[in-house]
């Protein structure tokens, strides 16, 4: 399956990044981003019984799914923000300077350059053209990358790979 050429104002880290490397890799804007969405739902929430209030209604239930709403869109936003910098969409010069810093690590203890995957060849191709771009479309269905692959469209040889052994 070949890899697809993107251009992008800054450098393209990993196409389609593994879920823990995305979150690994947050910044604390990401996790500031995450905070005021989980205190900005229920504090709306609020806001609104305030402005147009309801007789004899306890808000409590509302609030709290309000809470919990704001932690998993605030969550959804800063994994898109910090996928958006993998993909070189944003400036992304720390992300970059740690992924060589670990990809190169990796290569020169002998591992392969991407964790190896228990999954046959075909549902890693799946799982790849399933997650691919997913961070697009979380308004319409959530969808992260569990599954390790070879599909990251990047050149190994800037890590140090210089065989295709060492990639596999």
């Amino acid at each position: 399956m070949p890899d697809k050429v993107v251009k992008t104002p800054y450098p393209v880290i990993d196409a389609d990044p593994h879920f823990s490397r995305v979150v690994r890799y947050f910044r604390p804007a990401d996790y500031a981003t995450w905070a005021a969405g989980t205190a900005a739902f229920p504090t709306l929430l609020y806001l609104w019984n305030m402005a147009d209030p309801i007789p004899h209604v306890r808000h409590r239930t509302a609030l709290r799914l309000g809470g919990l709403l704001g932690f998993v869109g605030g969550f959804l936003v800063a994994y898109q923000n910090s996928s958006l910098r993998f993909w070189g969409w944003t400036e992304n010069q720390r992300e970059e300077e740690m992924d060589l810093t670990e990809l190169r690590q990796r290569v020169a203890e002998g591992k392969p350059l991407y964790p190896e995957s228990t999954q046959p060849r075909w549902i890693q191709d799946v799982a790849y053209r399933n997650s691919v771009w997913s961070q697009l479309k979380f308004q319409v269905f959530p969808m992260f990358n569990f599954v390790n692959h070879q599909h990251h469209g990047t050149d190994p040889a800037k890590y140090g790979v210089k065989d295709k052994e060492t990639l596999e």
